[in-house]
């Protein structure tokens, strides 16, 4: 049908144009009005299709009714443009995963609101764990907007944004050339990095209002600093570092945050995100700011004073999954501390680990020992060695009120705190609790878990009921990162066989095999390469933005998937870039932040610990390139770095001499253009 004229009845059981609203002389109107409504529906540009209804609605002789119904559609898609609160659908699309626009299901209009009706469905479908986890509901909601899709793409067949959402992607115009003799991993890095920026600036262009927000909630926008990682911690992109921090300031500005945590009590999940999702990254980019000290510092005086409290067995723990800045919930059913309360403390957790304060030391350490014990115990059909996801208060028994030790029911949205639910934040405070304190105790939860995963990777598959050992096994993938933080950190190839299994990507950054890194590269760079518009203007929930991709996995929009669509990987990229083996949020481990913006530029770290650092670098420019680096993990004391070509067997600069006295300290030296060069830092005998 694509460049033919569009037949005047498009879809059985629609109204031909004349019978829809021409009143005056029939032809040349019917022909306008034919016109607009194709356009309009054409239009890949909601904007240009507000344009479009509007000019309709607008024809003088057009039908009083009809031209309602236009003023309707138009104000409705005004509202998709326009609005402030970018999922202000979600309540009505929930409820009858359909929405009033206004226009009769019989009218030449009706395919029009089948586009936005469609997207509605995705987007609440992507947002929704509820909807994702119940495999007959997500299939309604998915079968619904596919339905809609099909028939808009059915009257308006150049419509791109439509056919992108039934699986035909719609490439980046902007094209990222590699170099010769730079490495595949360089040119894939680089090519991450690059459209990962546009995406983030985009944002900041486009959704960013007055206020700081960017159209999601505040209790939404405020976790896109998670994905902004790799550039915003990773390098120095002063656009982004000021968007960061406008919006922090602004959200803790906020009336609910006047006392440094929300006054709203809910769940810990949501609670803590107002806070520790604004504090944290600001600790990153301005580490001396006493301002946010003073905000990190007061999370741990409300653990202290008014969150925790010590349980029949005398061990420290959260008294309740609700509370906020004046208030704990003390019900039953919601009495539990869970793994997903390291987030209300994450900035002093952060804190913590740059200062060694022992007050902190004291209180993390002592909320640590529940932790390491409940996973020691056999306990309500939990298998020994098996963190919970759970501890009830005052009891300290595994789970929660539910009949099984997995499933808490501590939550109105039942999944949310069912095993392993956010397991990875509390290893990794594990891990640093072991690291700060030198104790091996916290290292045990750790070493069963993943003695448990490797038998049972090894083992022929079998029967896996819910709760026992096997079952758990198969879950633990999420344990890598943590393991790859302390391989890292000790050198020490104890799960050197787990990783190889669960996380070779990491494996791969020193300088042997590394194509598992380069084909974890490529994958992250296939899914940046199209769809742009389902990581910016498409999107309606900013806790969201990468997640466009998934919609395609098999099962999902449709039964058995759409190849080629693959995922981005900003985790991996933050990664390779910082030295970081795992996530940003808890006890981190980068090493170093490229003080040059993150375009025309791949890093590579490929060695880190508290005496050295390495990484291979390549500046795609034409002319030499001025850098500096911050590292942050050497011990004080006398240092020397050196940039060569390994290429060319010979140094490209002499060695420089430099002193470490403090967790930050800066390194400056120039690239060649287009060489792969590596930065190499070592304690000075």
């Amino acid at each position: 049908m694509r460049g033919r004229s569009m037949p005047t009845t498009w879809l059985a059981g629609t109204l031909s144009v004349a019978a829809w609203g021409a009143c005056g002389p029939a032809a040349g109107q019917d022909a306008r009005v034919e016109a607009l409504i194709r356009q309009a529906g054409n239009a890949d540009d909601d904007a240009e299709r507000l344009r479009l209804l509007r000019t309709l609605g607008d024809l003088p002789g057009l039908d009083a009714k009809r031209k309602a119904e236009a003023g309707k559609l138009a104000a409705a898609v005004e509202r998709w443009v326009t609005s402030k609160h970018l999922p202000y659908f979600g309540r009505s699309i929930s409820r009858t995963r359909d929405y009033d626009f206004g226009v009769a299901a019989g009218s030449p209009l009706w395919p029009i609101t089948s586009i936005y009706r469609g997207r509605m469905l995705v987007w609440l479908t992507l947002e929704s764990g509820g909807i994702q986890r119940n495999e007959d509901l997500r299939r309604r909601f998915l079968d619904a907007a596919a339905a809609n899709f099909r028939t808009a793409a059915k009257a308006f067949p150049r419509n791109r944004i439509v056919r992108m959402y039934l699986g035909e992607p719609i490439p980046w115009p902007r094209q990222l050339r590699g170099a010769a003799g730079v490495p595949e991993w360089a040119c894939l890095q680089r090519e991450n990095l690059e459209r990962l920026a546009d995406v983030i600036e985009w944002w900041i262009d486009h959704r960013m209002q007055g206020d700081g927000q960017y159209g999601g909630g505040w209790g939404d926008d405020c976790e896109m600093w998670r994905w902004w990682t790799p550039v915003l911690i990773g390098f120095d992109a002063p656009k982004i570092t000021k968007a960061q921090a406008r919006f922090s300031e602004a959200m803790m500005s906020q009336p609910h945050m006047k006392r440094g945590y929300t006054s709203r009590v809910t769940d810990v999940e949501h609670t803590a995100e107002d806070s520790s999702d604004v504090i944290t990254p600001m600790m990153h980019l301005d580490p001396d700011n006493a301002t946010w000290k003073r905000r990190a510092l007061r999370l741990a005086e409300l653990m202290e004073t008014l969150w925790t409290a010590r349980n029949e067995r005398g061990q420290l723990q959260f008294k309740s999954t609700y509370f906020s800045v004046d208030r704990v919930d003390a019900g039953a059913q919601r009495a539990c501390d869970t793994v997903y309360h390291p987030r209300a403390v994450q900035p002093a957790l952060l804190y913590w680990q740059r200062t060694g304060d022992e007050r902190l030391g004291k209180l993390f350490a002592a909320w640590m020992d529940t932790w390491v014990d409940a996973a020691a115990r056999a306990e309500r059909g939990k298998p020994a060695g098996i963190l919970p996801s759970a501890i009830h208060f005052p009891d300290g028994r595994a789970g929660g009120l539910g009949k099984d030790w997995w499933d808490p029911r501590n939550h109105g949205e039942a999944s949310l705190y069912r095993w392993p639910s956010a397991m990875s934040m509390m290893c990794d405070t594990l891990l640093l609790t072991w690291h700060m304190t030198g104790r091996e105790k916290y290292l045990q939860p750790l070493r069963s878990m993943a003695a448990i995963r490797l038998k049972h990777l090894k083992a022929p598959p079998g029967d896996r009921p819910a709760g026992s050992e096997a079952w758990c096994a198969e879950q633990l993938g999420f344990l890598a990162g943590t393991l790859a933080k302390y391989k890292w950190l000790t050198g020490s190839e104890e799960f050197d066989e787990l990783l190889k299994r669960d996380h070779r990507a990491a494996m791969g950054r020193g300088r042997a095999d590394r194509s598992a890194l380069v084909a974890a590269l490529r994958s992250g760079a296939e899914a940046m390469r199209i769809n742009f518009a389902g990581y910016t203007s498409e999107v309606r929930y900013t806790d969201r933005v990468l997640r466009f991709p998934s919609l395609f996995a098999s099962g999902w929009m449709f039964p058995r998937g759409v190849p080629g669509h693959a995922r981005p990987n900003p985790g991996l990229l933050y990664s390779t870039v910082t030295g970081d083996p795992g996530r940003a949020g808890y006890f981190p481990l980068n090493a170093v932040r490229w003080l040059t913006p993150p375009r025309d530029v791949a890093a590579l770290v490929t060695e880190t610990g508290t005496d050295r650092l390495a990484a291979e670098l390549v500046h795609f420019g034409t002319r030499k390139r001025p850098m500096q680096a911050e590292l942050y993990l050497l011990r004080p004391g006398r240092y020397a770095f050196q940039l060569v070509e390994p290429a060319a067997s010979a140094a490209h600069t002499p060695a420089v001499s430099f002193a470490v006295a403090g967790p930050r300290t800066r390194i400056s030296f120039s690239l060649p253009p287009r060489k792969v060069c590596s930065l190499e830092v070592r304690r000075a005998k």
